[in-house]
């Protein structure tokens, strides 16, 4: 039996604890927004946070997330639009979308450090999860669209 805290809520799943945190969430609680994209932690399709850092769940044991906030997609801001989905819809980012969830959850924990970042900043950041439809320049802007509204909201 492993115990998860996934989007603040607690779950007891009688999964192998050698089992990808990536197949918990997905076939076991039932959040399919965490996508398989490659199983080798390439990729970053998979990405959720732990404890607020972004992890690649398909190489993330459900044993090693156990004791710590797993938030995936669809907690990120508590249900509500975040900054960075709201931006990725006004920048037109997503194409066949596949990949946007890991895309937005590694954005986010770049502004949850650094509420404005660079460019170069970004791209550092960013370097790793990968875009099949090459919309790199469409993420960027969003990203930095989403740290200007976050400031523009906190008052900073």
């Amino acid at each position: 039996m492993v115990k998860l805290t996934v989007n603040g809520l607690d779950h007891n799943l009688d999964v192998p604890d050698e089992m990808p945190l990536l197949w918990a969430i997905r076939d076991v609680v039932g959040l399919t927004g965490t996508k398989f994209g490659c199983g080798i932690a390439a990729c970053g399709a998979c990405t959720v946070h732990l404890d607020g850092v972004a992890v690649r769940s398909c190489q993330t044991s459900a044993k090693d997330a156990v004791g710590k906030k797993v938030t995936t997609i669809e907690g990120l801001n508590g249900g509500q639009p975040h900054a960075l989905q709201v931006a990725w819809v006004a920048e037109q980012v997503p194409q066949c979308g596949y990949c946007q969830s890991g895309q937005i959850m590694q954005a986010a924990s770049l502004l949850a450090k650094n509420p404005d970042p660079t460019k170069d900043e970004i791209v550092a950041h960013m370097d790793g999860n990968l875009c099949r439809c090459m919309t790199y320049g469409r993420i960027q802007k969003a990203i930095i669209r989403a740290a200007a509204d976050m400031r523009a909201k906190s008052g900073s």
